[in-house]
């Protein structure tokens, strides 16, 4: 049975940092992509950061510099580190992996950043 389990939110205030986790376990992890999501309610869930499984990362453009997506397969983990947080990154924070045409999710965590 394949988990991804995050961990690492709360609440930053603005200009702070996060950095979250994503554990996986029952999959090859270190042969697949890991894409973070975040969601915030009646808006469209958004693709993060996606990182290849060759550690090659993409972002979206207001996340660009201020967040690092990384991986460590040898703990079948992935990483976002959240630097210069805004108002606009609190949302709930999911990991994905996509195996053919399974898609993985983890629960997600809550990351909340006021003053």
């Amino acid at each position: 049975q394949v988990q991804l389990v995050e961990s690492g939110g709360g609440w930053a205030q603005p200009g702070g940092s996060l950095r979250l986790s994503c554990t996986a376990s029952g999959i090859a992890f270190s042969t697949y992509a890991v894409n973070w999501y975040r969601e915030i309610p009646g808006e469209e869930r958004e693709l993060v950061a996606a990182i290849t499984a060759e550690g090659q990362a993409l972002y979206i453009t207001s996340t660009t510099g201020r967040f690092t997506i990384s991986r460590d397969n040898a703990r079948n983990s992935a990483f976002l580190q959240m630097n210069d947080l805004i108002s606009e990154d609190t949302a709930i924070y999911k990991c994905n992996v996509r195996r053919g045409r399974d898609d993985f999710w983890g629960r997600g965590t809550q990351v909340t950043v006021s003053p």
